[in-house]
């Protein structure tokens, strides 16, 4: 059976792209920016970002692109025993993990769209009108359930198309789409009162607001902002040929989505300042302070429609990159077809996020150490399965492959770039090695602790 692989380097940078961009840009980094100071904190961020994320990003493509298969088989082929087969296999169950979940939260989303298109983000009064509206949606299990169910399925329809026709294609479509719809948000929120002030507190470092625990949250996005641990850049990178650039290719593809990071900021706090709100609003800004906002400023209904379009494709795109490597694996180590395997991964996506759909309403009250189903879902992967995922895989190419056979990997369609610039091998040794499995460890230890 011949294994599907990108037809073009704009598809597979588009891909990755949209993997790497999703609710951490555009949900998570505004609200940690906010409460955590502005300026300072994003300038932390870009240095964890090359110093952990980006090592850990390549490492990750390395191992796919050279293995050639499924994280499963990629891990055994270079760790070369039982363990690193394992780990790989973890990796596969952690995204389908977040699959669920993710799917579940995103299902707001979509349901949150639907809701600005009625224009019922147009008559607060109050915040505490928005929070109530808020709860009306999420305590009725029937809208949870029926728009993780409805949003599963558009997932599941890009994927049955396949690699190219599907996930390649889609991203083509969803990736430019997601671009122009930020963009236009940015160009209204720059045009609203109170624009500057905005774009002090986002450019203008005050070094006097980071605390340590500041520069440790900054250290965890770097790493979750990329879609790392969770099995999808190593099958991604099994789709692509061996004579692609990969340094290239991934550094456009973190410039993406630092920019999507950093322009869903701006747009975020220009309506927020235009409105007189402080920064810190939370978790809660996107589902409570926003959908107030767009009821106080003029053209409010349009930007609702535009930003709840913007999450919702950045929601696709990782979601479908959540459930690829678990079809990937059926196709290469179990010998399936992509139609069943996309229809087994998808049904059993929906039927484990069902528990996460009703967290906030039938299930409230089924809680372990204080947390619901799906914030404890959210709590396994994100402070243990995915740190540990992406720690193991920088491991196993920094320590058990060893760096001079994965530069050798590397520099396949890269041999120009490591001539021109020497620094670059140097750097990635250093950062694979050292850097990103000790910065990996503060993040996991910040979080036991915290």
């Amino acid at each position: 059976m011949t294994r599907d692989s990108w037809s073009s380097r704009i598809g597979f940078i588009l891909a990755v792209a949209g993997s790497a961009v999703g609710l951490a840009n555009i949900w998570r980094f505004p609200y940690v920016v906010g409460k955590h100071g502005g300026a300072a904190f994003i300038v932390v961020y870009l240095l964890c970002l090359a110093l952990m994320g980006f090592p850990v990003f390549i490492s990750e493509l390395i191992i796919g692109r050279t293995a050639q298969t499924s994280p499963t088989g990629a891990f055994r082929s270079i760790g070369r025993n039982k363990f690193w087969e394992n780990v790989g296999t973890l990796t596969i169950l952690t995204g389908f993990m977040v699959s669920s979940f993710y799917s579940a939260v995103a299902g707001w989303i979509l349901g949150y769209l639907i809701e600005a298109l009625r224009g019922n983000f147009v008559h607060f009064e109050s915040t505490n009108e928005a929070v109530q509206h808020y709860q009306l949606l999420v305590n009725n299990p029937w809208w949870s359930v029926f728009f993780h169910f409805a949003f599963l399925l558009l997932c599941i329809s890009v994927l049955y198309m396949g690699v190219r026709a599907g996930i390649e294609r889609g991203n083509k479509l969803m990736m430019p789409l997601l671009f122009v719809v930020l963009l236009i948000l940015v160009i209204k929120g720059l045009n609203m009162p109170n624009a500057s002030k905005s774009l002090r507190f986002l450019f203008t470092p005050d070094w006097s607001v980071l605390t340590p625990m500041a520069i440790l949250t900054a250290m965890g996005q770097a790493f979750f902002t990329l879609s790392l641990g969770q099995g999808t850049l190593v099958t991604y990178g099994s789709y692509l040929n061996k004579n692609e650039n990969l340094i290239a290719s991934s550094f456009l593809v973190a410039i993406m989505d630092t920019v999507v990071s950093i322009l869903a900021a701006i747009s975020v706090f220009t309506i927020v300042f235009s409105v007189g709100m402080e920064p810190n609003s939370g978790p809660g800004l996107i589902f409570h302070t926003l959908p107030w906002a767009f009821s106080q400023i003029a053209g409010g209904y349009f930007l609702g429609v535009l930003f709840f379009l913007l999450v919702l494709l950045a929601a696709l795109t990782s979601e479908i990159s959540a459930l690829e490597p678990a079809i990937a694996y059926l196709m290469d180590e179990r010998g399936w077809k992509r139609h069943p395997a996309v229809l087994v991964c998808g049904t059993g996506s929906f039927i484990l996020g069902i528990p996460s759909a009703l967290s906030y309403n039938l299930l409230k009250d089924f809680t372990l150490h204080g947390m619901t189903f799906l914030d404890l879902m959210d709590y396994l992967a994100s402070s243990f399965l995915i740190p540990i995922g992406g720690c193991l895989a920088v491991l196993l190419v920094g320590w058990r492959w060893g760096c001079a056979q994965a530069f050798d990997q590397l520099r396949q369609g890269s041999e120009e770039m490591f001539k021109k610039h020497p620094w670059i091998k140097y750097y990635f040794w250093l950062c694979i090695k050292y850097t990103a499995p000790i910065l990996i460890l503060l993040v996991f230890l910040s979080i036991l602790v915290s």
